[in-house]
């Protein structure tokens, strides 16, 4: 599986579990010591922060959540992916993703920086 894959099932995972509105289950694609920032709210320091943050976006419902990454590389246990988003009453956006290889293999975002396109 190439990385842009392996990208991809993180995120998709992320989109399932806030359609679901569980907020534990999207910060769990962070890691303890994650870093995110967004337009949508102030900067979120650390997993459970960031579990806070979206709590209140999951509130919301987002039935139409989407998040395609369009492109991703990685060095040794560091990468990177671009993605592209879009949500109902948030629009259009893109995020940029560090991510850390951990110790069981699997990949996990360091820090995140959302971008809205709203026109």
């Amino acid at each position: 599986m190439s990385f842009k894959q392996e990208c991809q099932e993180l995120l998709d995972h992320y989109v399932t579990c806030y359609q679901q509105g569980d907020a534990k289950g999207c910060a769990s694609i962070y890691a303890a010591n994650a870093e995110m920032y967004s337009p949508f709210g102030p900067p979120a320091f650390g997993r459970r922060a960031i579990e806070d943050t979206h709590s209140e976006w999951v509130a919301e419902g987002a039935d139409n959540k989407n998040i395609s990454v369009t492109s991703a590389s990685r060095d040794g246990d560091l990468g990177w992916c671009l993605a592209a988003f879009s949500e109902g009453s948030t629009g259009q956006g893109v995020s940029l993703n560090v991510l850390a290889r951990q110790p069981d293999g699997g990949w996990l975002i360091t820090h995140c920086s959302l971008n809205d396109l709203k026109s």
